[in-house]
């Protein structure tokens, strides 16, 4: 059976991109994601906010009778709230209180299913519930007087602080070795000049399906939030010969709490040292310009904002026939390096590989040379690693014309 939620959208009256309606609709769709059924959104003024409740007494009391009319089992707020306020919630609502950072939490706690993302989601929990442990067990902490009472001990909230924080470091430092680990493969791969192609975008832009399109990986894809969280990466060679490895990432989403950004650091890491990104955003999605600076913003977040970029225009075929072509138009003017696509449908990927190769052009060399015939293993070398233009056989050797990885062009000279 589903869990009965009740959300509240906090309405801080700012001025801001994203509409309250979007912030409902995603609140509902984070939900769903968790398997639970939405069942009253209310918006709850907090302007100012208040310290105890964030949201005023009036609109408390609303919630409460809410919750017993309508057999409320959790009460789910669009804001992050501190630990008073949510204990303070959680006493008049009478039901578990949680705000949308605990929401973001469960799903990836529920999704995440190597290793690495189990370590990463614990962390960014841990982190989360430390500052927020006083106000759970103010009881269990009182010292009273009487026998017994008197000497070395310990609170039942400080012990918890003393294990989460030794849990805490034991993972960060787990974290460290699959970045050492990561740091090792990526330098193979750098020795061998493979490029890295990074797929960035918001949560449930397409990044999984475009993945398996390019790949021929199994990369599991569903219609939701957080779908994906364990990144992939998959080798590929690109119709001009030239090796690639296409990487996956965990979806990113506007206001993504800081904590997980940190906890997935070791993942992102990925981003950073990326050749190309390929930022894949669902163009179907009315307010993708709000999707887009969501991105953008945790792509600054990891100085990475700067590096070469295509813009994936994902889901054309969701587009209305009529108004397709106006909308690919106002976005190619819009936006800069693009190029619009159906992952899903496999449409114009052959423009999105030819638009690769063009990016990393300045990784190949054109190679025009007159090699003898005992050198076989070159010409093999150039149809395995590179593309061969033209090929002419000749008396007394065998010209070649080819392009190929600027690290390989020396062998031919």
């Amino acid at each position: 059976m589903k869990e009965r939620v009740l959300i509240g959208i906090v309405d801080f009256k700012q001025r801001g991109e994203w509409p309250i309606e979007d912030v409902m609709y995603e609140m509902e769709e984070l939900v769903k994601a968790c398997n639970g059924e939405v069942v009253d959104k209310v918006l709850c003024p907090a302007h100012p906010p208040t310290a105890a409740t964030l949201i005023h007494s009036g609109k408390v009391q609303e919630l409460a009778a809410l919750v017993q009319a309508q057999k409320i089992q959790t009460v789910i707020f669009s804001s992050e709230l501190k630990g008073v306020q949510q204990r303070n919630l959680e006493e008049a609502l009478g039901v578990k209180t949680i705000d949308r950072t605990q929401l973001i939490l469960d799903i990836f706690a529920r999704r995440a299913s190597s290793q690495e993302g189990k370590l990463q989601v614990e962390l960014a929990q841990l982190e989360y519930r430390l500052p927020r442990l006083s106000g759970h067990y103010e009881q269990l902490s009182r010292q009273g007087g009487g026998i017994g009472t008197i000497g070395p001990g310990e609170t039942k909230l400080e012990s918890d602080r003393r294990r989460i924080g030794e849990r805490i470091d034991r993972l960060k430092e787990d974290l460290e070795g699959v970045t050492r680990s990561r740091k090792t493969k990526r330098a193979h791969r750098e020795r061998r000049n493979v490029p890295l192609i990074s797929l960035v975008g918001y949560t449930n832009a397409g990044k999984s399906t475009l993945l398996n399109t390019l790949t021929d990986a199994v990369q599991v894809t569903k219609d939701g939030l957080f779908t994906t969280l364990d990144s992939l990466a998959r080798q590929q060679v690109l119709p001009n010969k030239q090796k690639v490895v296409f990487s996956d990432t965990v979806g990113f989403m506007h206001d993504l709490p800081h904590g997980i950004i940190e906890a997935f650091k070791a993942t992102l890491e990925e981003v950073e040292s990326a050749d190309l990104l390929l930022h894949v955003l669902d163009v179907s999605n009315i307010h993708h310009r709000n999707l887009k600076n969501s991105v953008d913003q945790v792509l600054m977040e990891l100085a990475a904002i700067k590096k070469p970029t295509i813009l994936v225009l994902n889901k054309i075929d969701r587009l209305a026939e009529g108004d397709a072509f106006q909308v690919l138009d106002a976005a190619s003017r819009a936006y800069e390096n693009t190029v619009a696509i159906s992952a899903k449908e496999k449409l114009n990927i052959d423009k999105l590989l030819a638009k690769i190769e063009q990016e990393l052009s300045g990784r190949a060399a054109i190679v025009d040379v007159k090699l003898p015939l005992t050198r076989m293993d070159l010409v093999r070398l150039a149809h395995r690693e590179g593309e061969v233009i033209e090929e002419e056989y000749m008396a007394d050797g065998i010209r070649l014309c080819a392009r190929l990885p600027k690290h390989l062009a020396g062998q031919f000279e």
